[in-house]
């Protein structure tokens, strides 16, 4: 049996990196899934690969959401689990950012995380019960250069689940977060702060010396979208290696 088997699944931002991961292991674990992406030339490939059904899908988008969901509950009647994955990252320091581009990161990041919480209450609520899993970050415990707009919004979506954790208990309807550290990821090996990043250093300050692979992540995802955690709800699950308990860090 698989740790998913009857679970309906929708999974944001899941063509590639840590959210293709995701979509392969629940398919793996018994769930139906649906993913979507602004990636569709990746994202179809996928589809084709593994039979999960793809969806374009700008989660910045109200109508867009709207439409991913209504393909989940049309072709597998009903929606159990939301993964807000989707997410981007742009590397300026305060000074040099510009003001459009700290609100695309909180427009996908944030805006998007809520939008999909909002979306998914009703076919939950008809589901009889559900898992949000919203994809967080370390930077949402801690600030860094270079990526204020980017803490701010995972700062954000840390407080968008513990207060829908709290609206939708009755509904039994869980949110949990999740917050990655360093993840051998596209994005994590952004070269604007790669290049900025005194490499030697981060790695010191780990407690576990590595990169993760982005499947080490989906496991706690994973975990978070079963019955398994039915008694985890408004929790905050770090997959950093222990870095937050790094001095250095």
């Amino acid at each position: 049996m698989g740790l998913l088997d009857g679970k309906v699944a929708l999974i944001t931002g899941g063509a590639r990196g840590m959210g293709e991961a995701h979509v392969r292991l629940f398919l793996r674990e018994g769930a139906a899934v649906v993913f979507g992406d602004v990636l569709d030339d990746e994202g179809k490939a996928l589809a084709v690969e593994t039979g999960a059904t793809y969806v374009h899908h700008d989660v910045t988008s109200a109508a867009e959401w709207g439409r991913a969901v209504e393909t989940a509950v049309s072709a597998y009647g009903r929606l159990d689990v939301l993964v807000n994955n989707a997410g981007i990252l742009r590397f300026r320091r305060i000074a040099e950012m510009e003001p459009g581009d700290f609100d695309r990161v909180i427009d996908v990041n944030l805006k998007g995380t809520w939008l999909g919480v909002k979306s998914v209450i009703e076919p939950m609520k008809a589901a009889g019960r559900g898992s949000i899993v919203n994809i967080s970050s370390i930077e949402g415990f801690v600030g860094a250069e270079g990526l204020s707009a980017y803490a701010a919004s995972k700062f954000g979506v840390r407080g968008v689940t513990k207060s829908a954790a709290r609206e939708l208990a009755r509904f039994k309807i869980r949110v949990n977060s999740v917050h990655p550290g360093a993840i051998n990821t596209s994005m994590a090996t952004n070269p604007d702060m790669m290049s900025e990043v005194d490499a030697e250093a981060f790695v010191k300050s780990m407690v576990i010396k590595r990169f993760a692979k982005p499947v080490e992540v989906s496991h706690v995802v994973a975990f978070l979208a079963s019955d398994r955690s039915s008694y985890c709800t408004g929790s905050e699950f770090t997959v950093d290696g222990g870095l937050l308990t790094g001095a250095g860090y």
